[in-house]
């Protein structure tokens, strides 16, 4: 008897170091779904306060820092209200570490799962950033609470402008650059499983050499340049220049954000590629 089935779905091994199916990952978005409803329901199952969480945790975060920084320190805050200034830097920061830290553990932390069944390996790091967008929601709207307490202050001087369409833009290059970046590292971690101690300590430094407890207004400027080649920084500082007036905005530095991510995701892309097809032997 011959056999006149013919197939929908052909899976090979990729030929090329670099490819990228957008086709593919499309087919896929249902599983893309599924993965952020499990993200988020795993998130706050069997806790009390649930997605309370996502607002307490900054909350807290941001009045240590009130109250070291601006009360004890006396750093500037640009003349903005203390909690106002770092909610900005931390909701945006919690945003980066979080997509980074899920994608960082891409092949280690679905070993179990890729090993039995197939489909587009960046689902899983795709899905954890869009997952991540809940808790930036909820954080982002207890920063505009704030906002809109301390616009209605006597002799405020927050002013919201038109910059605030760039908001979208700063949200998704700053998901590409943890995607880019985490998928690098998971990549290199599933041989050299030490990395990810040295990722902790330069995610902290990174964390230090953005202005998220300082206005880069404060910094010498003999250390501007270093600090420029940040590419978070730039996203901080058009967040609050975009919500208040105040801080440092250029499109040079923006660009440069955006370049950032472009760059980083299509190292990100190939070194993911290369891994994938032997990750199984050595995680």
């Amino acid at each position: 008897m011959s056999n006149n089935k013919e197939w929908s779905t052909i899976i090979t091994p990729k030929v090329s170091w670099f490819h990228l199916n957008i086709k593919e990952i499309w087919e896929y978005r249902d599983l893309i779904w599924i993965f952020v409803r499990r993200d988020i329901v795993a998130i706050y199952k069997q806790t009390v306060l649930g997605p309370v969480w996502f607002m307490l945790g900054p909350l807290f975060t941001v009045f240590t820092y009130t109250f070291l920084f601006s009360e004890v320190a006396h750093l500037s805050t640009d003349g903005l209200p203390g909690p106002l200034f770092y909610l900005a830097g931390t909701t945006l920061w919690n945003y980066f570490n979080s997509c980074f830290n899920g994608a960082s553990v891409t092949f280690t932390a679905n070993a179990g799962i890729f090993g039995k069944v197939y489909f587009p390996r960046l689902v899983s790091p795709i899905s954890m950033i869009l997952s991540n967008l809940l808790k930036l929601s909820i954080q982002m709207f207890t920063y505009i609470c704030f906002l809109v307490y301390f616009i209605f202050q006597p002799n405020s001087i927050i002013h919201v402008n038109y910059y605030l369409f760039l908001i979208p833009f700063v949200i998704l290059i700053l998901g590409g650059i943890a995607m880019g970046l985490g998928i690098i590292v998971s990549s290199f971690t599933t041989k050299y499983r030490d990395l990810s101690m040295v990722v902790g300590v330069f995610m902290t430094l990174l964390m230090y050499a953005t202005p998220i407890m300082y206005p880069i207004s404060a910094i010498p400027s003999i250390y501007k340049p270093f600090l420029a080649c940040n590419p978070i920084s730039p996203l901080v500082e058009t967040f609050r220049f975009a919500f208040t007036g105040r801080g440092y905005f250029t499109w040079i530095s923006f660009g440069y954000s955006f370049i950032f991510m472009i760059f980083s995701l299509l190292l990100g892309v190939f070194v993911f590629n290369r891994t994938e097809k032997t990750f199984m032997d050595t995680v």
